[in-house]
C-alpha cells in the first residue's frame, strides 16, 4: 500500500516567487491496484507522481509504501515517463537489461525473463534493434518491458501512452492491462485521457489546479473488456468530464 500524507511540493519559479505545485495532498493507493490520476494541465499530477518517485524533495508531508518511507535505493521503482526513457545507443533488449544490470543482477535469469517478456508483449525478433528502428508502439512494448522486468514494488506511469495514436493507444492499453493482471504490480498512472482512466484504473483520483485532491472515486468498470462500449462506461466518462470542467471553471 502506498500512503502520501499532506504532500506539498514548493518550486522556485524566478528565485523569488515561489509557487506550490502540490498542496497537503492526501492519497491511499491500495497493494495491488492501478490508481488513475485525472486532472486539467498544470494541476500537479506529473509533480505527484515524481515526488513519489523521489525524484523531487517534498516541502512537507510523507510518502509510505506498506508503512516505511519509499526509499528508491531499498524499494524497487519502475518508473514510466511520456516519452518512454529508451537510451537510442541501446537496443531493445540492452534497454529492457539496464535495470539488471545496474543492480548487478543474475544477468542469465534477466534474459530469460526478458524473452518471456517480449514474446508477451507480441515485440519477439525486435530485441537488437535500435528506439530509432521501432514505431511508437513498439517502443512503448519495449518500455512496458523493461519495467515489468525489474518486478517492482510499485509502478509509476506519467502519461506513457500520450504520444501514441488513439488506435495504438487502446492497444498499449490493452497490453498493459494483461501485463498487470499477470503481475498485480501496486500502480500509479497519470493521465489526461478520460477514456483510458476509466479503463484502467480501479481507483480515480481527481485533481484540480493548486495542487489539491478534488475527489477519489472507486471504478467498478475497470480492466473490462467489453466495456468500453456500454451505456455505463460512457457515462462515468461523461461524468468525469464534467467534474473537471467545473474544477476549471
Amino acid at each position: 500500500m502506498i500512503e502520501i500524507k499532506d504532500l506539498s511540493v514548493t518550486y522556485d519559479r524566478d528565485g523569488k516567487t515561489p509557487y506550490e505545485a502540490l498542496d497537503h495532498v492526501r492519497l491511499t493507493v491500495p497493494k495491488g491496484t492501478v490508481c488513475a490520476v485525472l486532472g486539467p494541465s498544470g494541476c500537479g499530477k506529473s509533480t505527484l507522481i515524481k515526488a513519489v518517485a523521489g525524484l523531487l524533495p517534498a516541502a512537507t508531508g510523507t510518502v509510505t509504501m506498506d508503512g516505511a518511507p519509499i526509499n528508491p535505493r531499498q524499494s524497487t521503482i519502475g518508473f514510466m515517463p511520456q516519452n518512454y526513457g529508451l537510451l537510442p545507443w541501446r537496443t531493445a533488449l540492452e534497454n529492457v537489461l539496464l535495470g539488471p544490470a545496474i543492480r548487478k543482477q543474475d544477468v542469465a535469469a534477466a534474459k530469460q525473463r526478458a524473452t518471456e517478456l517480449f514474446a508477451a508483449l507480441g515485440i519477439a525478433g525486435l530485441e537488437a534493434r535500435y528506439p530509432k528502428g521501432l514505431s511508437g508502439g513498439q517502443q512503448q512494448r519495449v518500455a512496458l518491458a523493461r519495467a515489468f522486468l525489474l518486478q517492482p514494488d510499485v509502478l509509476l506511469m506519467d502519461e506513457p501512452f500520450s504520444a501514441l495514436d488513439a488506435i495504438t493507444r487502446e492497444e498499449m492499453q490493452d497490453v498493459f492491462l494483461g501485463l498487470w493482471q499477470r503481475e498485480r504490480v501496486t500502480t500509479l498512472l497519470v493521465t489526461h485521457y478520460v477514456e483510458e482512466a476509466v479503463y484502467l484504473g480501479q481507483e480515480i483520483v481527481l485533481m484540480r489546479t493548486g495542487g489539491r485532491i478534488a475527489a477519489c472515486l472507486e471504478n467498478p468498470l475497470a480492466g473490462q473488456a467489453g466495456a468500453r462500449g456500454t451505456a455505463p462506461f460512457f457515462e462515468m466518462a461523461r461524468d468525469l468530464r464534467e467534474k473537471i470542467r467545473e474544477m476549471k471553471a
